[in-house]
């Protein structure tokens, strides 16, 4: 993939982010609750990549590899759980922008920790000062966002 490729694919997922929040909000009042408003959305998303995977993919994976991975390699789940009820939770009270500043103000922060420490395989790359001023940088323009 070229980088304008790969360029385009990462702000076409920023964009769906916020429009994902603002109407996972939406299905929030309708359904009663966060949760059940994640769970429905979850349910649709699990459909589509099933789906997805059944054209995609050739073959059945085998259930060993499955089984064999590692217990923490499932979390994955349950943090995208808790930041889609966070975000159904959070956007109707701060507004899209500013829940999106600080989600990504966490993302960076949380990504620099994994960056320097190498967690989870990343290659290491340390936290410097550039990087931090960066993540601080982030956090000014989510107050100047929620500001004016």
């Amino acid at each position: 993939m070229t980088w304008l490729l790969l360029f385009t694919l990462a702000l076409a997922a920023g964009m769906a982010a916020p429009t994902q929040f603002a109407i996972n909000s939406q299905l929030r009042q309708v359904v009663g609750g966060p949760v059940l408003a994640a769970a429905l959305s979850f349910l649709v998303g699990t459909i589509i990549l099933f789906a997805t995977a059944a054209v995609v993919r050739r073959s059945v994976p085998e259930l060993g590899p499955i089984m064999s991975a590692p217990w923490w390699m499932y979390l994955g789940g349950l943090l995208g759980a808790f930041f889609v009820c966070a975000s159904i939770t959070l956007t109707p009270r701060l507004g899209a922008a500013t829940t999106v500043g600080l989600f990504l103000a966490g993302q960076v922060i949380a990504s620099i920790a994994i960056d320097h420490f190498g967690l989870f395989s990343v290659p290491v790359q340390p936290a410097s000062i550039p990087r931090l001023l960066g993540a601080l940088l982030v956090i000014i323009g989510v107050a100047v966002v929620q500001r004016f």
